[in-house]
C-alpha cells in the first residue's frame, strides 16, 4: 500500500514537472510579451518580462539601470501616446533573442517619427536581464539619405 502511495506521487510529481515544462515561455516569447506591452502601453506586463536589475543602453543617447530608470524610459515625456512597432525579424541563440523592425511615435518637439530599430535581450533566469537598442531615424525626403551617393 505504501509502495503504491509513493509510486503515485512519484507519477504525479513527473507529470507537473513535465507540464511546467511545456508552459515555460521561450525567450522569443517573453520578448513577444515585452512588445506586445510597448504596444498596449502596459508597464506591468513590461515589467514583468524584466530582472529587477536590468539595463537598457540605448547606443549613443543613454542608460537606463534598474527597473525605475527602466520605468522613466517608458514614460519619456519627450514622446505623447503610444509607439507603434512592428517587429519583422526574430533571432533567438540561448539566452540571447535579436529582434528588428520599425516603429513610429510622435515626438513633443518634431512631431512624427518613424524609425528602424533593432533590440538586443539578454536573459538570466528566465527574464530579460539586457536590452540593446540601436535606433536610427527613418527620413521621407531622401535629400537625407547618407547611403546614397549624391548626383
Amino acid at each position: 500500500m505504501l509502495d503504491d502511495a509513493l509510486d503515485a506521487h512519484l507519477r504525479h510529481h513527473q507529470a507537473h514537472r513535465m507540464e511546467s515544462a511545456m508552459t515555460q515561455k521561450s525567450p522569443s516569447d517573453i520578448v513577444a510579451e515585452y512588445f506586445a506591452g510597448f504596444r498596449s502601453g502596459d508597464r506591468t506586463r513590461i515589467h514583468a518580462t524584466l530582472t529587477d536589475d536590468v539595463e537598457w543602453v540605448i547606443h549613443g543617447q543613454r542608460t537606463a539601470s534598474g527597473r525605475a530608470e527602466f520605468h522613466g524610459e517608458i514614460d519619456n515625456p519627450a514622446f505623447t501616446g503610444k509607439a507603434e512597432l512592428d517587429v519583422q525579424r526574430v533571432h533567438e541563440d540561448g539566452a540571447v533573442v535579436v529582434a528588428t523592425g520599425e516603429g513610429s511615435g510622435l515626438s513633443v518637439t518634431h512631431g512624427p517619427i518613424r524609425f528602424a530599430f533593432n533590440n538586443l535581450f539578454t536573459f538570466r533566469d528566465g527574464l530579460i536581464a539586457r536590452v540593446d537598442t540601436y535606433v536610427v531615424p527613418l527620413v521621407e525626403d531622401r535629400r537625407h539619405d547618407l547611403l546614397t551617393p549624391s548626383s
